[in-house]
């Protein structure tokens, strides 16, 4: 879990995540852990910045063929037109 997600926006100032968001993402992953443990898996959760996390992990395993990240983040999309606007 990003912890970033629980502080304000850089633009607006508003939690990323709510109380009410929070909670479900915590049940939606007990869930899938539980799931995975009924069919002989594991699910590895991490608190932290997923770049940091990520390289500690490819330090503990020692190699990994690839890793890719996708996120939205709607307030660095809107900060950017906001920009665009301001220069036409």
């Amino acid at each position: 879990f990003d912890p970033r997600h629980c502080l304000g926006t850089p633009c607006c100032g508003f939690p990323k995540m709510g109380p009410h968001r929070l909670w479900f993402l915590l049940e939606s992953v007990k869930d899938l852990r539980e799931t995975l443990k009924k069919k002989g898996s594991t699910l590895v959760v991490r608190k932290g910045k997923p770049e940091d996390v990520v390289r500690d992990l490819i330090t503990q395993l020692g190699s990994v063929s690839a890793v890719a990240f996708h996120e939205e983040v709607r307030e660095i999309l809107l900060k950017d037109k906001i920009r665009l606007w301001r220069f036409l």
